[in-house]
Parts: C-alpha cells; structure tokens; sequence
C-alpha cells in the first residue's frame, strides 16, 4: 500500500507539475498576439523558447528600415548638393518660376480674347438685326417725317458702329489671338516641366540655364501679348509654319560618323532620314495649304462684312428720298442681313483661329523636322539624344507604335512615284 500510495502521489505530482508548467507557458503565447506567418518567416527565430525576442527583433527591424532608406536619400542629397551649382540651381529656379508666371499670363489673356470675341460678334450682330429692322419699319407707309427722319438716322448709326467694330475685329481676329495664347500656355508649360525634369534627374550646368532662356525668349517673341506695335500679322502674304523655338547654330555634317553608340545605328539613321522626308512631303505641306486655304476665307469674309455694313448705312440714309426710296430699304434690309450671317460666319466659326491651329500644326512637323536633323547632323554620337529614347519620343508625337514607325520608313523608301503619290500622312494624331 505504501508503495501504491508513494506511486499515486508521484505520479500525482508529476501531472500537477505539467498543469503548472502549462499554464504558465499557455498564457504567455496568448499574450505575445505575434501571428504564425511572421514567426516562422525570420530565419532568427528557433523554438518557443526565443519567442519573446521576437517581437523586439521585429520591431527593431521595422524601426531601423527607414533609416536605411533616409541614409540613402541623405547620401543622395548630400552628393548633388556638393556637386552642382547653387548659381546655377538658383537661376533654374527663378527661370521655372517666371514660366509659370508666363503660363498664368497666356491662360488668362487668352480667356479674355476668347470673350471678347463673342461679346463684340454679339453687339455687332445686334447692331446689323435692330439697323435692319429699322430701315424695314421705315419703309412702311405709315412712317413719314420726324418717325421716318428718326428711324433713317438711328439705322444709319447703327451700321455705322457695326462697321467700324467690324474693321477692328478684322484686324485683330479675336478667335486667333485667345488661339495663340492657347498655343503659348500649353508651350510654356512643356518648359515648365522640362526644368522640373532637369532637377530632379541629373545636375544641372550654365549651358542648361542658356538654353531655358533662349527657349524663353523665343516663345515670347512667337506669341507677344501686347496688340499694338508687336501683333502678329493676321493676313500674311506668305503662309509659314509657327516657329517658337530658338534657331540652332548651323553644324558641319560629319559622312564618318559613329554608329552603334548612344542607341544609334545606320538602320536608326536610316528610318529617321525616311520619316523626315514623309513629314516633311505629306504632314508640313498639308498643313501649310490649309492655312492658306483658311487665311483665303478669312480675308473674303474681313472685306465682305464692313462693305456690307457700309452699303447698308449708305442705303438707310437715301432711305424715303424721291426716286431712291425702294433702292435706299433694299440696301439697307437686304445688305444689313447679309452682314450679319457674314459676321457670324467669320467670327462666330473662328476662322482666324482655324487658320492659327494649322499654321500651329505645321509649325509642330516643321519643329520635329529641325530636331531629327540636328540629331542626325551631330557626328559625335554621345551628344546625341539616346536613340531608342529618341525613337520613342517620335512615334508617340506621330501617334503610332514603334513597329508601324518602322513599316512607314520601309514603305517610304520605296523610290516609286505611284508609291509616292499614294504615302501616308506621317502623323496619325491630327
């Protein structure tokens, strides 16, 4: 009995000691709230034993990874800081901030322009309709003497006022100026970003800071804002593309050039040389005849609508008069509504801005033109511009893919004139 008692109480104990044990363990693993996954993922970790190192090892980790990453970008910092120029980041930065001033200055001109061309194309059409209505009322027969002499001279005003606004508006093309402000925004912010690009991939140098400024400036001369002394002409004799970028000095054309450096080679040169021969037979020659055929239509319509607004004031005023009575209400009804579909048709369909957007589109392939020759003018490979890079940005401003890039310069290469008849535009994006 003894012995079975000294056994029980043993054994007893020995459960008892594992119940202890166990739940002393138990709650510890509840309390830690560590996930399975994490656990078994750090390669530091063996056995429930190292259990509560985990969680201060994990949570080191994560304290000491963004350390890390600001080392880094400390480093980062801290080598472009000692190796660029703060003159020269400080004129970047002032140059970045005037462009911006500059797109401020072209967006709200622009909007201005815009609302003046519909605020005077409805005062004149409003003018030419009351003038017309008042030279029909006074040809009724019930209008004589002081009504007859107040509606002639009222009507006679009015087409006067017309004309002269309508002189104005010829001669400045409201829709073609808020046109070029368009155009000189939407320019200006491509600089814009140009610079932010500059500082923040590479370090900048005294050449950048040249080039940003002559790129400025030719931008300003291209798009004046003010309308007296430096407007641009809006019914040139000679229709020529927009030009807005600076004129590169003229180099030299090396025939022994470098090939597979910087992502060029003689296949690469090949295909640009084609695409420039499209571009330059196809998209820049279409465009320049649209503006022609568009500067045509603007001018008629210019000479039309203050000639029809002066017969019309002409014949309101012979209006009632012996033997020019009828001949005196048919000028100035008739002509009066001829001048205001003019008006509307000019104006209100903004051919001067029509004519602007071609002759803004030509200006783009005539650009495109003077950047791929440059390229391909430049024997040092390494001043080039990377090739693939290069292709790249060409097939995206033609609106196609890198592989139908290629099958135009192979279908342009052909020297046949049916061939050459039947090429494709260069530009699938207009």
């Amino acid at each position: 009995m003894a012995t079975l008692q000294a056994s029980f109480c043993s054994s007893s104990s020995s459960s008892s000691l594992r119940k202890i044990k166990y739940t002393l363990h138990h709650p510890k693993l509840q309390s830690s709230k560590v996930s399975v996954p994490n656990i078994f993922n750090n390669n530091e970790v063996v056995g429930s034993r190292q259990l509560p190192n985990l969680t201060t090892a994990s949570t080191h980790d994560i304290h000491t990874k963004p350390k890390i990453v600001n080392k880094t970008r400390n480093t980062f910092t801290t080598n472009y800081q000692a190796n660029s120029n703060p003159e020269v980041v400080q004129e970047l930065y002032a140059i970045l901030e005037i462009v911006a001033d500059r797109i401020e200055m072209h967006k709200n001109i622009g909007a201005q322009r815009d609302n003046w061309n519909g605020l005077l194309l409805n005062s004149v059409n409003g003018m030419t309709v009351t003038a017309s209505i008042m030279a029909g009322l006074g040809a009724l027969n019930g209008s004589f003497g002081a009504t007859l002499l107040a509606l002639k001279l009222s009507s006679g005003l009015l087409y006067m006022a017309a004309t002269l606004i309508l002189l104005v508006m010829n001669k400045i093309q409201p829709s073609q100026l808020a046109e070029e402000q368009r155009n000189a925004s939407r320019l200006f912010k491509q600089i814009y970003e140009e610079i932010r690009t500059t500082l923040a991939l590479r370090i900048p140098n005294s050449n950048d800071v040249n080039d940003l400024m002559q790129k400025v400036l030719a931008l300003d001369k291209a798009y004046p804002l003010p309308l007296l002394g430096a407007m641009l002409d809006k019914y040139p004799s000679i229709v020529k593309p927009a030009v807005w970028w600076p004129k590169e000095k003229p180099e030299h054309e090396i025939e022994d050039s470098k090939v597979g450096e910087n992502g060029w080679n003689e296949k690469l040169e090949e295909e640009m040389k084609e695409i420039v021969g499209v571009v330059r037979r196809k998209d820049s020659e279409e465009y320049v005849r649209l503006s022609k055929m568009a500067l045509k239509v603007s001018k008629v319509l210019a000479f039309s609508g203050p000639l029809l607004t002066g017969f019309a004031a002409v014949g309101s005023v012979f209006m009632g008069l012996p033997g020019f009575g009828s001949w005196g209400t048919f000028f100035g009804v008739v002509f009066g509504a001829l001048a205001t579909v003019v008006n509307s048709l000019e104006h209100g369909g903004q051919i001067g801005m029509v004519f602007e957007m071609y002759r803004s589109s030509a200006g783009f392939y005539k650009h495109m033109e003077e950047i791929i020759d440059s390229n391909l003018k430049e024997g040092e490979v390494d001043k080039r511009e990377n090739g693939e890079l290069f292709e790249v940005k060409v097939a995206l401003q033609l609106g196609r893919s890198l592989s139908e890039l290629r099958d135009l310069a192979s279908a342009s290469s052909l020297s046949s004139r049916i061939q050459k008849a039947k090429e494709e535009y260069a530009s699938k994006l207009f």
